[in-house]
């Protein structure tokens, strides 16, 4: 099964429910057909994190920022439930407002502590968050875009 860092269909679904949502490419017009995947994974000036729909959602997708960003490896992002990026204190107001993106389709400009691996605590501004929508419509869940910086 090849992973979904590496799945061109999973990286439609993250740049066409973007496009859909927000009305704008999430990324650049200019990556041949088959290099978005490796180029959003790798090279992405900015962290992208997906989660699922289950009630206690997984995240199933980390760029390498991401990754850097929170201190976990593929393997360990992607076995992580995605409340645990918030610490306890947080993780309400974090429900609250992935609710509210559930709601609405996408909400940007989100401000919220998180914590690393390691237990560092530190801000995530001006984060974009959509819901993942097949061509059909059916939800995959949810992706966070991530301003690095």
């Amino acid at each position: 099964m090849t992973p979904l860092y590496e799945s061109q269909s999973f990286f439609d679904l993250l740049s066409r429910s973007y496009q859909k949502l927000l009305g704008r490419p999430l990324v650049g017009t200019d990556l041949t057909s088959g290099e978005g995947p490796r180029w959003l994974y790798e090279a992405a000036p900015f962290g992208i994190l997906a989660h699922d729909t289950q009630a206690d959602p997984i995240f199933v997708y980390g760029n390498r920022a991401a990754q850097k960003r929170f201190g976990y490896s593929w393997e360990e992002l992607t076995a992580l439930p995605s409340r645990l990026s918030a610490e306890a204190p947080d993780r309400q107001e974090r429900a609250d407002f992935l609710e509210r993106v559930s709601r609405d389709g996408f909400v940007e400009g989100y401000r919220g502590m998180r914590v690393t691996k390691s237990g560092e605590r530190f801000w995530i501004e001006g984060v974009t968050v959509w819901q993942l929508l097949d061509d059909n419509g059916n939800r995959h869940g949810q992706a966070a875009l991530l301003p690095l910086g």
